[in-house]
């Protein structure tokens, strides 16, 4: 083999050279500001917030959120934000929670103080609407347990309380809702999948990552929001992501308990060893403060009236792209959304979705496309945030132009035999470099950053069952890490 230069330099670099090289390796990232990309990243258009958030990270980034006792700021800093959240969430400064890494480590406590908190007989069981973030398939998969994923209502696209209670056996430890759920952002009927939770002995959690931290201030600004929180007769848990409509910067979660022992049954300590002794209170034990003291300036930077105003401004462009759509040929919304998440799909065969979303990647527009599952058509899901309504004409006009366009191109011409070769290809048999010469077959360049043309590889997924999506994109991951490639 050739010889390579050696990765890490001889002698340190400087500091501006690494800067600039950071720089360039960013150019092809998508932008975080502006409101031209839809999903991933929340702005509230407003710098100097940001500012502040990124100078407070850098000022608690080198304390360790492991030992509360030798860093006592963390603790006053995560009593201020639990507090500030839990007033909004149905409980009080005395609310029991959790600061967390993001959603799925929420998530992941919530499921294991649920299992925890409520031994049964044989493999313990949670129950979810099949529109249930994936957070909740990995928390079963890492904590041993099974998931009932039950189908939401294929009109409204909300989970279905009867078809949920019918799932509950002896052995179901938790049952989930959304607040609102991501893809079609529409709110579950919480109060009653809570009482029917509540009448067989099961926790009810609800998963509030999304909207917990935008329902408040949309009701505070006069809009109907169904209850939800942790004011519900029979919720016992609820997840809150501050990364999202909080806008702080990412790594910034919280996960509150109807009672104490729920929250003790989410920690974890080890005193089996010669070393120090271990109690965590969440998934990570050495942890950087910097997110919380990020999310701590962020929260205390918007303030109360900044956050209904960054809510209304977000439902607004919503409210504005909703009745656009209306005005395009060939496209609809699903459902009726509650919060600023929005889901479009065509009913137009010759209007492609994943090649509309193509053809507004080319506009400098990033669109999230979600493949069909459940009866659920495949579609384009939009996050509206603060920033968004200073945008969303701009949003549209891309829209119609990329609606256009895609139909002129007509949908990706999928080989009738590929989905079923896909469907049965041994990938075990395959190395990453196997696998990074198929992706090449279908268009896909895995060092070919700028734009990539995700129409093919979106429509072939498309037609292939989640097992296989699930087989298939784990060899992708492995291979676009694959530094040899």
């Amino acid at each position: 083999m050739p010889e390579t230069a050696p990765t890490l330099p001889e002698t340190g670099r400087a500091a501006d050279d690494l800067l600039a090289d950071l720089a360039r390796l960013r150019a092809a990232d998508l932008p975080v500001r502006g409101g031209k990309v839809t999903a991933y990243v929340y702005d509230t258009g407003r710098p100097d917030v940001h500012d502040a958030a990124a100078r407070a990270y850098l000022e608690t980034l080198e304390v360790n959120g492991l030992d509360p006792t030798a860093f006592p700021s963390i603790v006053a800093l995560e009593r201020e934000v639990l507090a500030a959240v839990a007033e909004r969430l149905g409980g009080s400064a005395a609310t029991p929670g959790i600061f967390t890494s993001g959603g799925t480590e929420s998530i992941m406590l919530a499921v294991k103080a649920a299992r925890d908190a409520r031994p049964v007989e044989g493999r313990p069981q949670i129950v979810v609407p099949g529109s249930a973030h994936p957070a909740f398939h990995k928390a079963a998969h890492y904590l041993g347990l099974e998931i009932t994923s039950v189908p939401v209502d294929p009109k409204t696209f909300r989970a279905d309380p009867a078809a949920m209670a019918a799932a509950l056996t002896e052995r179901t430890v938790l049952v989930v809702a959304s607040a609102p759920s991501y893809p079609q952002g529409v709110l579950d009927p919480v109060a009653e999948i809570a009482a029917l939770a509540a009448a067989r002995g099961v926790p009810c959690h609800v998963d509030a990552c999304v909207g917990g931290w935008v329902l408040p201030w949309l009701r505070e600004t006069g809009r109907e929001v169904a209850p939800f929180d942790l004011s519900v007769p029979g919720v016992t848990s609820i997840s809150c992501d501050l990364h999202k409509y909080g806008y702080a910067p990412k790594g910034a979660s919280v996960v509150l308990f109807a009672d104490q022992a729920m929250r003790r049954a989410a920690y974890f300590a080890s005193a089996r060893w010669p070393g120090y002794t271990v109690i965590n209170s969440g998934v990570q034990s050495s942890k950087s403060a910097g997110p919380l003291g990020a999310a701590w300036t962020t929260l205390m930077a918007v303030g109360a009236q900044g956050y209904r105003d960054l809510a209304a401004g977000a439902m607004a462009a919503a409210d504005t792209l909703i009745a656009g759509v209306a005005q395009v040929p060939g496209l609809r919304v699903l459902g009726t959304p509650d919060a600023p998440l929005v889901s479009i799909a065509s009913d137009d065969p010759a209007l492609d979705v994943f090649v509309l979303a193509d053809e507004a990647r080319a506009r400098g527009w990033f669109f999230q496309p979600q493949l069909s599952y459940q009866g659920i058509p495949a579609n384009l899901h939009f996050t509206l945030t603060g920033v968004s309504e200073q945008a969303v004409d701009l949003l549209l006009v891309a829209l119609a132009e990329s609606a256009e366009a895609a139909r002129a191109a007509g949908p990706p011409d999928v080989p009738a035999e590929l989905a079923a070769a896909l469907a049965d290809l041994d990938l075990d048999s395959l190395d990453d470099e196997g696998f990074a010469g198929l992706l090449s077959a279908v268009g896909v360049d895995l060092n070919g950053g700028g734009e990539p043309e995700m129409a093919m590889v979106n429509a072939v997924l498309d037609k292939l069952p989640p097992a296989t999506r699930e087989a298939l994109l784990i060899r992708f991951l492995s291979a676009l890490y694959s530094g040899h490639l």
